[in-house]
């Protein structure tokens, strides 16, 4: 009776999974909606075409062979997208990472995506709503590369011009405060504008000209509008400026008159993003280098990955640690 008993009993703990030390299935994870053996779908949705899918696509293969990619494309309009989102999560796609065309009006997108037991990676810009984690290029970094190529640049002393994105937009404000945090106290702001619409630069450039006394005045313009940026060229150009040092800010390489161009190393990005994307996958706790709050979450983990600057020649530039000192700028 004995023999038999014990018997039973070794045949029901051969039938039970095997457990970690923390009571859990040993190769899954509470909240786990996929698995790397198997491979899922991760929905990769972005507000304009760019490198990003190409560049997400390679890194995800990399950490999950068996994986796929469902790309969508909302080619910069918000209801759009909305219902791309509604057709991935229809076709249970449970990773959505979303790069939103207007990170305000998301919230109702990304809390139906976690009603759905989706998980939501904001990418690029961070979206309003219980995201699980966000990756983008670290906008207090960007100010502060912004300015000190524009301290490298400058030739003369003088005022300069400083064009901001809007003021309600949270990334535009890190953005400002760490050009300010660099320039405050070395050169004299002598124009500074938040920008509501990419149309108001142009006008904000000419004004600025005008009350500063001429285009002689201005020793250097720094765009932190993405948006604004070829406005902000076109109009210095016309305006007296076109030998002026401009550095702006570029999401995406692009084009255009500037002396330097801080933008964002989408290949850093997209590889941070397709970890997080399997992480979250898995369950697992996600870490960042930082955490953040988008207004309806708070202590979301996030990925702020490092600019890149490029010089008007288009080669990757190093600071100059003797131009910084002899401007002012802190050595890095």
């Amino acid at each position: 009776m004995g023999r038999r008993l014990a018997g039973v009993c070794v045949l029901l703990l051969m039938s039970l999974p095997a457990c970690g030390p923390d009571g859990q299935e040993r190769g899954t994870e509470l909240g786990a909606v996929g698995d790397v053996r198997d491979g899922f779908t991760v929905g990769l949705l972005l507000p304009a075409e760019g490198p990003d899918r190409s560049l997400f696509t390679r890194a995800l293969a990399s950490l999950c062979p068996r994986c796929d990619v469902r790309y969508a494309n909302a080619a910069g309009d918000r209801t759009r997208q909305a219902r791309q989102v509604g057709r991935m999560l229809a076709d249970g796609v449970r990773v959505l990472v979303l790069g939103a065309v207007d990170p305000g009006a998301a919230a109702p997108w990304v809390a139906r995506a976690k009603l759905s037991g989706a998980k939501v990676i904001a990418y690029d810009r961070l979206a309003n709503g219980p995201v699980d984690a966000y990756v983008a290029t670290d906008p207090a970094r960007v100010g502060r590369e912004q300015a000190l190529a524009l301290l490298r640049a400058m030739r003369v002393a003088g005022p300069v011009l400083l064009l901001n994105g809007p003021a309600s937009d949270p990334y535009a404000a890190a953005v400002k405060r760490g050009l300010h945090a660099v320039l405050d106290g070395r050169v004299a702001i002598g124009w500074e504008r938040d920008l509501t619409a990419p149309g108001e630069a142009g006008r904000e450039v000419a004004a600025a000209v005008a009350a500063l006394g001429g285009a002689a005045k201005v020793a250097g313009v720094c765009c932190a509008s993405e948006a604004a940026a070829e406005a902000v060229a076109a109009e210095m150009a016309k305006s007296g400026l076109a030998g002026v040092p401009l550095i702006r800010y570029d999401g995406r390489p692009g084009t255009g008159t500037r002396t330097a161009t801080v933008r964002t190393d989408v290949a850093a990005q997209a590889a941070a993003a397709a970890r997080l994307a399997v992480e979250v996958a898995g369950g697992r706790t996600v870490y960042g280098t930082a955490v953040v709050s988008n207004g309806t979450t708070v202590s979301i983990p996030a990925v702020l990955v490092p600019p890149a600057v490029v010089t008007k020649a288009g080669d990757p530039k190093a600071p100059d640690r003797r131009t910084a000192r002899k401007q002012g700028a802190p050595p890095r």
